[in-house]
């Protein structure tokens, strides 16, 4: 299936907030939320993704209310939560699979705590998870982290192959012109930027979800995780495979941060089997 960003592009007016997204395919929906990195946006994180998971799924990659197309705001007021749940309900979406990257992920846990009906499958990869960590550093961002921090600030085409090298484990994708194209639309919206900065090195304060509401998530939930991921440690997704009771997790050799791009076939085969086939 060929697909662009052009012809993939809609936007829809929730109740508080004009959101874009990239929609292909037809059948059960398949939610793909991005990071929280600069540039990201539902296209530029799933691209490689979309064409064959839209064999199977009607597939709308959404960018969260602060990223891409959709409507700024300060970092420190938003709820992504919410406006997830404004995007369904608006497109009258009665049930989706939620595939979430970093923030998206945490992002689609929370929905699935605050509208369960709406969730039928989770998958998470690299999903932060909050309290004390053993093995990151826990008065302080990691290192993935304080690169994505100067990246904000500094979104030139060197910054973000320097981001892109932290947030992917194989030296190949700093090369070609992501970097470039993903800088580019850092740029682009400059009031992202800003809402951003202004609410580091915090932000919201309830990105993650308890234990005790973690332990509420009964729908399948697939955790896949990077070995060597550096923004967000391998011990996240074990603490919540303990803390959940419907759950699963893949671990890939050889991977940063980005799972579904640095192995892409193997996540979109994964994907498309555990939300087909599980119950």
């Amino acid at each position: 299936m060929s697909l662009t960003e052009e012809s993939t592009s809609r936007f829809v007016q929730t109740k508080n907030w004009r959101m874009h997204y990239s929609e292909a395919g037809e059948g059960p929906a398949l939610v793909l939320l991005h990071g929280s990195g600069p540039g990201a946006s539902g296209w530029s994180n799933y691209q490689q993704n979309m064409p064959e998971l839209a064999k199977h799924f009607r597939v709308l990659a959404l960018d969260m209310i602060g990223w891409g197309g959709s409507d700024p705001v300060k970092y420190t007021e938003r709820d992504n939560a919410e406006g997830i749940i404004q995007f369904l309900d608006t497109l009258g979406i009665e049930k989706a699979a939620l595939v979430g990257n970093s923030l998206g992920a945490m992002m689609a846990l929370r929905v699935a705590v605050r509208r369960p009906e709406l969730v039928s499958h989770l998958i998470t990869m690299g999903s932060g998870v909050g309290g004390v960590k053993l093995f990151q550093p826990n008065d302080g961002p990691s290192e993935g982290m304080k690169v994505l921090f100067e990246t904000y600030r500094n979104p030139t085409t060197e910054q973000m192959r320097k981001l892109i090298s932290i947030m992917t484990f194989d030296p190949k994708f700093t090369e070609g012109d992501l970097a470039e194209k993903r800088a580019a639309a850092a740029r682009s919206t400059q009031v992202h930027l800003d809402n951003y900065n202004e609410g580091q090195p915090f932000g919201p304060g309830d990105i993650f979800t308890s234990d005790e509401d973690l332990a509420k998530i009964k729908a399948p939930l697939l955790l896949i995780h990077g070995r060597d991921d550096r923004v967000v440690g391998l011990e996240h997704s074990f603490k919540l495979l303990s803390a959940t009771q419907n759950s699963r997790l893949v671990i890939f050799n050889r991977c940063g941060h980005w799972a579904q791009l640095e192995h892409h076939e193997e996540f979109n085969r994964m994907v498309t089997d555990f939300v087909l086939h599980t119950n």
